[in-house]
């Protein structure tokens, strides 16, 4: 739209005369000259062009230009890729570089026999010495020797030496610990607390001025988001880094015969190596602790998110142990399909099932007293829904050893309200 009818009528004057001047040009010459009459057209339209460029003020919208090819409105600037593969860049390295003094590998040691093997004479009685080499091989303890059976990663997340990991890294109370830092001083740990519902452990070192990760929030995670993961991978190679996405959210797996739930999955590496090491965003705060490969099955690893896990590591801190609250059930969180397969009366909460070991409904547990039963949903506890982003676990994170709940459930298609009272792991 013109912005004012004076510029209006001057600029369709010009527009007008122009095209007189050319079939004037184009009517007095010959056809067989017409080649120097386009020629001339051509620069005569130039100029116009030219000449245009000086009213593009008489009109509204953005202003063009042309810079390497690339059509630019009101003058910008024209993104320069590589400058961002540089900052990209940048963030990564920056994050690994701070983080690194922070993650600890764990070495896992333990007395084992140590065997000698002797020969028994099967003639001896009889007075027939025969060398060894007719012999009955035999095995005989000959002592013990302390040896690596395991390993994982960790992360430091006190300055006062308190480190976390996955309890299946630090699962043998008869092992001993110890932990390896970035500069490769060697110090014993001991366990100072084991959460199987989250694959959690904390060690605990006698050092100070140690450097603690900050501790992101996972909530903030989304398909996509750039996540970092670090560790000590294959049990081998200390403050290894992989790069990897986000690729799925509220994932499940079972590990130890625990049901982990509400597990991010990415595809950066993770292996048994760097298990319990830090998972990373691009600020360099932790997102969640690895903790898991799908067996069989590339670039598929799971992470426990930090969220999760705030609260236990915020508690051992303060008071040096860990009071878990315990109900006594095993479970598989509800889905759409789920429901479908197995034809169940909703299409969300936990659904109490059997392990290939373990019952569905421990004996002796606060869920036994409660009246709790193997095909039994937990719909709800205390007016909480149970979903994917509310895990049953999640729940009861949220009390302590000896809180009374009431669990809203569906048994045999009907609704019902059991009170439990929650006992300590």
């Amino acid at each position: 739209m013109l912005k004012n009818l004076k510029n209006k009528e001057l600029l369709l004057s010009f527009f007008t005369g122009l095209m007189l001047v050319g079939l004037l040009v184009f009517g007095f010459r010959s056809a067989d000259n017409f080649s120097s009459v386009f020629y001339e057209f051509k620069n005569l339209g130039g100029k116009f062009i030219g000449l245009f460029g000086k009213y593009q003020d008489y009109f509204d919208g953005p202003k063009i230009s042309v810079k390497g090819g690339i059509v630019l409105e009101n003058d910008a600037k024209p993104i320069d890729v590589s400058e961002m593969a540089m900052a990209y860049e940048k963030q990564i390295t920056v994050a690994v570089e701070k983080s690194a003094p922070s993650v600890v590998s764990i070495i896992v040691s333990k007395d084992l026999p140590i065997f000698e093997q002797y020969y028994v004479n099967p003639f001896q009685g009889f007075g027939f010495d025969f060398p060894d080499s007719f012999g009955i091989p035999q095995l005989r303890q000959k002592g013990t020797e302390k040896q690596e059976i395991g390993g994982g990663s960790g992360f430091v997340v006190s300055n006062n030496g308190f480190i976390v990991t996955n309890k299946h890294v630090a699962s043998d109370s008869e092992a001993e610990y110890a932990v390896i830092f970035n500069d490769g001083q060697k110090l014993k740990a001991r366990i100072v607390a084991r959460d199987p519902s989250f694959d959690l452990a904390v060690l605990k070192v006698e050092k100070t001025g140690l450097v603690p990760l900050p501790l992101g929030d996972s909530s903030k995670l989304k398909l996509g988001s750039t996540v970092i993961a670090i560790g000590n991978a294959l049990g081998e190679f200390s403050n290894t880094v992989s790069l990897g996405v986000v690729s799925g959210l509220n994932r499940s797996v079972d590990i130890e015969n625990e049901k982990l739930t509400g597990l991010v999955q990415t595809d950066a590496a993770i292996n048994k190596g760097n298990s319990g090491g830090p998972l990373l965003n691009l600020s360099g705060e932790v997102v969640g602790i690895n903790t898991a490969m799908a067996q069989g099955a590339e670039n598929i690893g799971f992470a426990i998110p930090i969220n999760q896990v705030k609260k236990v590591i915020s508690q051992v801190e303060k008071t040096g142990e860990l009071k878990v609250a315990y109900l006594g059930v095993r479970y598989q969180m509800v889905t759409k399909e789920l429901q479908k397969s197995k034809d169940l009366a909703s299409d969300y909460g936990a659904l109490i099932i059997s392990g290939e070991v373990e019952p569905g409904v421990m004996k002796g547990s606060p869920a036994e007293q409660a009246g709790l039963e193997e095909g039994d949903i937990i719909l709800e506890i205390n007016g909480t829904k149970l979903s994917g982003t509310h895990a049953l676990a999640s729940i009861l994170r949220e009390f302590s050893p000896d809180d009374t709940i009431f669990l809203k459930l569906m048994r045999d298609s009907k609704e019902m309200t059991l009170e439990a009272r929650l006992g300590e792991r």
